[in-house]
Formats: C-alpha cells, sequence, structure tokens
C-alpha cells in the first residue's frame, strides 16, 4: 500500500468515526474531537476543522496538521486549540497511537467527577482494570506545556479519564481507538445506572478482575473484535449515509 492510499484510508476511517460519535450520541456540539496520525516522515496528523459538527466531517475535509501547530494545507481553516494540545501530545510521544479519540460524554463526564473513577462492576469495565490512565484537571488545556503531563498521566495505557473533564482512548488504527471508546462509555453508563439504584454495589476481587481483563485484552480475541466491530459500523453507516466518504 502506497502512501496515498494509506493517507486516504485513514481519512475516510476517521471520517466514519466522526460520523459514528454523532450517531451514538457523543456529540458536544462541534467541542468534540478524533485524530490520526499520517504516514509521513515528520509527525502530523489529521483532524477536524475547527465549527464543524461530526456529521458534517468528511474524508476530505479534515484538516492535515503537524505538532507545532502549522497547517500542512494553507486550504484549511483553524482546528479547535485545545484539541490540538492533546492530540499533538501524544502523536508526538506515543508511536502506537495512531488514533486518538477525545469525548465529552454525559456519562463519562460523570465518571470523571467521582473520586473513585471507574470501578469493575461488570465484565466490560473490567476491560479497563488496572489498565486506564487518570490526568487530574488543569483547566482548558490551552497551553503547550501542559502537553508534558498529558503524556505522563497517559503512560503506555490506552485509555484515560480526564478527571473533570471526559475520556480519551488511543489506537493502532482507527477501529481500536473507536471500539475502546464505545466500551469505555459503556462502562461508564453501566457504573452510573447501578449506582442510581442506591443499594451496595458488588465490586468483585482483584484475582477475577485481573483475570477477567487478561482475557478481554487478549491480542487475538481483541484484534478479532475490533475488526468485526468496524467492520460492522462501517456497514451501518453505508446504509444510512455514506456521504463520509466524500
Amino acid at each position: 500500500m502506497n502512501q496515498e492510499q494509506s493517507e486516504q484510508t485513514l481519512r475516510t476511517d476517521l471520517a466514519a468515526a466522526y460520523r459514528l460519535l454523532a450517531l451514538n450520541g457523543w456529540s458536544d456540539q462541534v467541542f468534540t474531537h478524533i485524530s490520526v496520525r499520517l504516514p509521513s516522515d515528520e509527525p502530523a496528523f489529521l483532524i477536524n476543522e475547527y465549527g464543524l459538527r461530526p456529521e458534517e466531517v468528511t474524508a476530505s475535509n479534515l484538516v492535515p496538521i503537524d505538532v507545532n501547530g502549522r497547517k500542512l494545507d494553507d486550504r484549511f481553516p483553524e482546528v479547535n486549540p485545545a484539541g490540538f494540545t492533546i492530540h499533538s501530545a501524544i502523536h508526538m510521544n506515543r508511536h502506537d497511537a495512531v488514533c486518538v479519540m477525545h469525548t465529552h460524554t454525559l456519562a463519562g463526564m460523570a465518571v470523571a467527577a467521582l473520586e473513585e473513577g471507574l470501578l469493575p462492576l461488570n465484565q466490560t469495565n473490567m476491560t479497563f482494570y488496572d489498565r486506564i490512565a487518570y490526568y487530574d484537571y488543569e483547566g482548558v488545556p490551552l497551553d503547550l506545556e501542559v502537553r508534558g503531563r498529558i503524556v505522563a498521566a497517559l503512560g503506555d495505557s490506552k485509555a484515560m479519564i480526564l478527571r473533570n473533564h471526559g475520556l480519551l482512548t488511543t489506537g493502532r488504527s482507527v477501529a481500536e481507538a473507536y471500539f475502546l471508546m464505545y466500551y469505555l462509555n459503556q462502562a461508564c453508563e453501566i457504573q452510573l445506572e447501578a449506582m442510581k439504584a442506591g443499594r451496595t454495589l458488588i465490586v468483585p476481587g482483584r484475582d477475577a478482575c485481573e483475570f477477567t481483563a487478561r482475557q478481554l485484552n487478549d491480542e487475538r480475541y481483541h484484534l478479532e473484535s475490533v475488526d468485526l466491530v468496524w467492520k460492522a459500523e462501517l456497514r451501518r453507516l453505508d446504509r444510512l449515509d455514506p456521504s463520509f466518504r466524500g
């Protein structure tokens, strides 16, 4: 696969992720962002144009930008400055993070405000058992000096809760970052629903949680699941509105 074909695939997948974000009810008007690293010698990535809703994003209107904030094509408008800070920080330092997805879902923001964070109340939640990072709130991330602290907080995790803010996932592909975000957000929803009952929560023991986490994170099982889900989601988009490919 040559570089041009590779970039087009990345553009199409990233546009699909934005459309799925809208379909799943994860949109925060124009303030949600997903990025994907470009196959270039210098660190650079694609992100949405600032001001577009997720359902307006297409493969062709994604903005290419380098980690210093320089747009690689002057025909494109600006990008979200806070989004640039978060995404550039990770793309600069995590080679495996081809895609970075950050959301402000209600469930994610609610769990991000809980002192205990995400609890292993269900096997979905256990996917992230001892495998999720936390970044303490410092305000809107507009200052580039916070990039080092964001990366340090993330470490080698693929998922992070930004306290008092929202959720973040990374993936070796757009498909993987989306898959992890889907189940991280679902884990937050499960926890909030359980807490609504006002009854004592059952938290399984460490051994059971860790065993389940290893099962769900088994490389072969995980990659097969990611692939099956992503293909199914692309079929859903193509049935509903294939304009994301344009």
